[in-house]
């Protein structure tokens, strides 16, 4: 039993390391990334993304996407998006929704852009929150709806997006009381629920 014990100590603080080293190595991307020295970055992140760290993938994409270190490459920045998109990582659903909307690395595709801002969107993210608005405003990749554009720039306004509340406000000129209040209803709604009943 002792010796059991021990074993089950070695490995925890063993998977203990590999987590702190995991962190250390991620930050020292950070930190290098943030200094400009785009090399170390990459060497630092690289083999995290490789094993399956979405915050390392989701920082590889924003490299390519960017030309950071490396040529700008759209496909290569898809490639890590859709590896962290796997993982749940918001962000990456949101800037992958962007590449589709923008037509960049992949084929532009509204209806696919707004499925990856739904994702997001479920975790809370208020630029895909503002996206969706503008998407239902403008009718690209769903049915046009001003009441469904007002909900999700209320929504968005309130979890802290800098221009939506304007949007709310410009789009609530062009509708009737009545459908300003079932937009209001739906945003409650759809916020009580965690986004899972948000009017579709």
């Amino acid at each position: 039993m002792n010796k059991l014990h021990s074993l089950v100590l070695a490995i925890t603080l063993l998977l203990g390391s590999v987590s702190v080293a995991t962190a250390q190595n991620f930050q020292k991307g950070f930190d290098a990334y943030n200094a400009g020295d785009y090399q170390t970055a990459l060497r630092e992140w690289r083999p995290l993304a490789e094993q399956g760290d979405a915050a390392a993938q989701y920082n590889l994409a924003l490299v390519y996407m960017g030309g950071e270190g490396v040529p700008q490459d759209y496909a290569e920045a898809v490639k890590w998006y859709r590896l962290a998109v796997e993982q749940g990582h918001a962000s990456a659903q949101y800037n992958l929704g962007l590449m589709y909307e923008d037509g960049e690395g992949v084929l532009q595709d509204y209806a696919e852009a707004v499925r990856w801002y739904r994702l997001a969107v479920e975790q809370g993210h208020a630029s895909a929150q503002y996206n969706l608005a503008v998407h239902y405003k403008n009718g690209e990749g769903v049915l046009q709806s001003n009441v469904m554009a007002h909900m999700w720039s209320n929504i968005s306004s309130a979890n802290g997006h800098p221009t939506s509340g304007e949007r709310r406000d410009a789009l609530a000129g062009q509708m009737t009381q009545a459908d300003i209040a079932k937009a209001q209803e739906m945003a409650r709604e759809c916020m009580n629920s965690s986004y899972s009943n948000c009017g579709d």
